[in-house]
């Protein structure tokens, strides 16, 4: 890995149409399993102009109303102007109901290990988790800055100090990396969507930028300890007004944002989605398993940036590689830490669903569970008591 370079990572707010239709999938998900937490189910989600579509699978005891969700989503994130808003967008479904699977009835907390060996991954797919010491969460610098800057764009929207930006937002920010560590902000990128034009009573561009200077990128860095200077290159809206934003200007789907869903691309992740799936899809519950492990082998001192990568193969329900990549900061070799990693975190399928208590999670926060994680990472949150966000294995680790 280079020791001096230029990293950037972007991020997007809960009204882009990819993170739009990201939340109604996985709100979806989260009203199936509070019906019946044996539920299965797969979404996707596609949003144009003023048509949501809506594709599913599903097998469950549950009754769902799919638009009516679909609606809640569009109302809650704050699409209420004419060319798309939540009562009169045109709502399309198209849903397979599949057949009772014998056995569905078996939660995972009531398996002995033997039953959880036999319980087998109905999917392949490769995927990683990554975690280093460049911030509090163990996050890479950009992606985290990137989050925090769209979350803020969002909240003054919200609380009305800054009324006429509209839902849909990007940030982009790039760091300066010296000696393999953040030194220094080259650049900070904010293109928000206005509700109105300057012409017809909105805010002309002077004020824009100099409100988002002041109200959103002010307060986000006024927090950090690498701060812009005179060097860095901040724009806001270069290309000139953005009126309205959202799925009238560009279309969205489910999963397209897996870059921002984990780890702004300075690590590498799956190309599966993660929103839109019950957990007993491996593609989605294995990229939160390696996250856990990678961060607790950070938290325990063992690296300085670790990354696990899992790989998995249709009817076996553990990996078939577990590989440490620790990019020359580990302190013992990385195959003793994949050694380490083996022995102390169970990547069964449903030894994860056992663990995280993804099954039943929904039920108990207010809003659902997994719809929080579509917008602002599923990964990395602060903001969310998320179980494999958890450090609890670090002194484990770190005494052996």
């Amino acid at each position: 890995m280079k020791k001096d370079f230029m990293f950037t990572s972007e991020s997007v707010t809960e009204g882009h149409p990819d993170k739009l239709c990201d939340q109604i999938s996985d709100s979806i998900v989260d009203h199936f399993l509070q019906r019946d937490t044996q539920s299965r189910v797969i979404v996707e989600c596609a949003v144009s102009t003023a048509i949501v579509f809506i594709a599913a699978r599903f097998a469950s005891e549950a009754t769902i109303d799919f638009p009516n969700i679909a609606r809640q989503v569009i109302g809650q994130i704050g699409y209420d102007q004419c060319d798309f808003n939540a009562k009169t967008c045109s709502i399309i479904t198209s849903l397979r109901e599949l057949p009772y699977e014998a056995g569905r009835y078996s939660d995972e907390n009531d398996l002995s290990e033997e039953e959880i060996d036999h319980v087998s991954v109905k999917n392949q797919v490769t995927l990683f988790g990554f975690a280093c010491d460049q911030t509090p969460a163990l996050m890479p610098l950009p992606i985290w800055l990137a989050h925090r800057l769209a979350r803020r764009l969002t909240s003054v929207r919200l609380q009305k100090i800054l009324p006429y930006i509209a839902p849909d937002g990007k940030t982009q920010v790039g760091i300066e990396y010296r000696e393999g560590r953040p030194f220094g902000v080259h650049s900070i990128t904010v293109i928000m969507s206005q509700k109105k034009p300057a012409h017809s009573g909105g805010p002309d561009m002077k004020r824009i930028r100099e409100d988002i200077r002041d109200e959103v990128i002010n307060p986000v860095f006024n927090e950090e300890v690498i701060k812009p200077d005179n060097k860095t290159r901040i724009f806001i809206n270069p290309d000139g007004p953005f009126v309205t934003g959202g799925p009238s200007i560009h279309s969205g789907l489910t999963g397209r944002k897996n870059a921002i869903d984990t780890y702004g691309e300075y690590a590498r992740h799956s190309g599966a989605a993660l929103s839109g799936k019950d957990p007993t899809r491996i593609d989605r519950i294995g990229a939160y398993a390696a996250r856990y492990a990678a961060k607790n082998v950070v938290a325990s001192g063992l690296a300085r940036a670790c990354e696990i990568q899992l790989s998995y193969s249709i009817g076996l329900s553990k990996p078939v590689s577990i590989q440490v990549e620790t990019y020359g900061t580990g302190k013992i070799p990385d195959e003793k830490i994949a050694g380490l990693v083996e022995h102390h975190f169970d990547f069964r399928l449903a030894g994860i669903i056992r663990h995280f208590n993804l099954r039943h999670l929904p039920s108990r926060l207010k809003g659902g569970f997994y719809r929080k994680l579509a917008a602002y990472g599923h990964v990395g949150r602060m903001d969310i008591g998320l179980p494999w966000e958890l450090t609890d294995k670090a002194s484990m680790l770190g005494a052996c």
